[in-house]
């Protein structure tokens, strides 16, 4: 069994009771799932329709929130048919598949967060050359890297994973982040070394650019008129706080497969699901509120 191409194994492996409480997990799930969706599409498309938001700040938020689409849509499906199923099964080429899809959403959501941060920082620190460094081109060259750089990375590592023999065909987790490793019955080489700059690319160097670049804007910002400290808090304080919530969620990921079976099953389960369904809803709530041009649209929207 063990060598066969498209081996299932069961993907929640004692971590919750699915048949207990199925219908209020299916419910609570269902009901996020819709409700990311059309927040995120309702942004997206007022984006998309208002000329006054083609800028490359609302663009990169259009993109961070089409991410988050992506990465409900990859995951929520599976997990609902799960709920309602008495066995929670996946073939090991579709896991790979999701696992693919989660890290190079994560890794180009850390990268857009940098491009955004530079954008921020070019208006506020240097206003007279904003139009010429952050053109259309530009802006169009930070998205396709932002999707592109991730995706190969995270290729490599699934295409290295897919003829490894499986020792355990039983995945502790409701969806296939990397976890997957455990299933193995050999660490590759080539796929750490792979996994260690997939990770250096798409969070500590973006991270430690974004950091750098509020530095800068914090510096100037407090030697700047009044009217400039305001603008610098209107624009980067959303970007700051979904940040910081993405790179807690991101590290106990992280702590949690480390961990392993170590990890009480209870926080293990809330993490997760705080992962799935607070931060895809986080987002467009902070950019919708926060940011004053899109809080105006949606006011002329809804009232």
């Amino acid at each position: 069994m063990e060598d066969e191409p498209n081996v299932t194994y069961i993907t929640i492996g004692g971590l919750v009771d699915m048949e207990k409480y199925k219908y209020l997990y299916f419910s609570v799930v269902f009901t996020a799932f819709i409700l990311i969706i059309c927040f995120n599409v309702t942004i997206i498309c007022l984006i998309w329709i208002h000329r006054n938001l083609h800028e490359p700040m609302y663009i990169f938020i259009a993109a961070l929130l089409l991410n988050s689409v992506l990465y409900s849509t990859n995951i929520y499906p599976k997990l609902l048919v799960d709920f309602l199923s008495e066995k929670q099964i996946i073939s090991y080429s579709a896991c790979l598949f999701q696992f693919f899809n989660i890290y190079t959403l994560g890794g180009s959501e850390f990268l857009l967060l940098a491009a955004m941060s530079y954008d921020r920082y070019v208006s506020i620190c240097k206003p007279l050359q904003y139009p010429t460094i952050m053109r259309k081109r530009t802006v169009s060259i930070f998205l396709v890297l932002a999707w592109l750089v991730p995706a190969c990375n995270n290729g490599a590592l699934a295409i290295l994973s897919a003829n490894l023999k499986l020792c355990s065909l039983t995945f502790n987790g409701i969806f296939c982040n990397n976890a997957i490793y455990s299933l193995h019955c050999e660490n590759l080489k080539a796929r750490s070394v792979f996994g260690v700059v997939a990770l250096i690319i798409t969070v500590p160097l973006p991270v430690l650019f974004i950091l750098f670049t509020y530095t800068r804007i914090l510096i100037i910002s407090f030697r700047s008129r009044r009217n400039v400290r305001r603008k610098a808090a209107q624009t980067c304080l959303p970007h700051l706080l979904v940040l910081i919530s993405f790179t807690c969620l991101g590290a106990f990921d992280v702590i949690i497969v480390r961990l392993g079976s170590d990890f009480p099953k209870t926080v293990h389960f809330t993490i997760t699901l705080q992962t799935i369904l607070c931060h895809p809803l986080f987002n467009p709530i902070i950019y919708g509120l926060k940011m004053k041009e899109i809080s105006k649209h949606l006011k002329k929207l809804y009232c």
